[in-house]
């Protein structure tokens, strides 16, 4: 992410119950998110038309990615 949630703007939105559209608002994705492929939970990702369906399964990835073991910047390719 280009401007990262510190922890502290992460618990509040958690106890504000806050919803992936809000999320995903006061957050801004990396700016390579949409190079993201593939399939993720059976859905193909660039195939997406809804854009906040699109973002969560970028997230998907990125939780899958991170379960499997890989670092972070290689996943970001940072």
């Amino acid at each position: 992410m280009v401007n990262r949630l510190d922890d502290k703007k992460i618990q509040e939105l958690v106890d504000e119950k806050a919803s992936f559209e809000t999320f995903f608002k006061k957050a801004k994705l990396n700016p390579h998110a949409s190079l993201i492929k593939r399939m993720i939970c059976g859905y193909r990702i660039e195939d997406n038309d809804n854009p906040l369906t699109r973002q969560v399964r970028y997230l998907d990835k990125l939780v899958d990615e991170l379960a499997k073991g890989k670092k972070m910047d290689r996943i970001l390719r940072a």
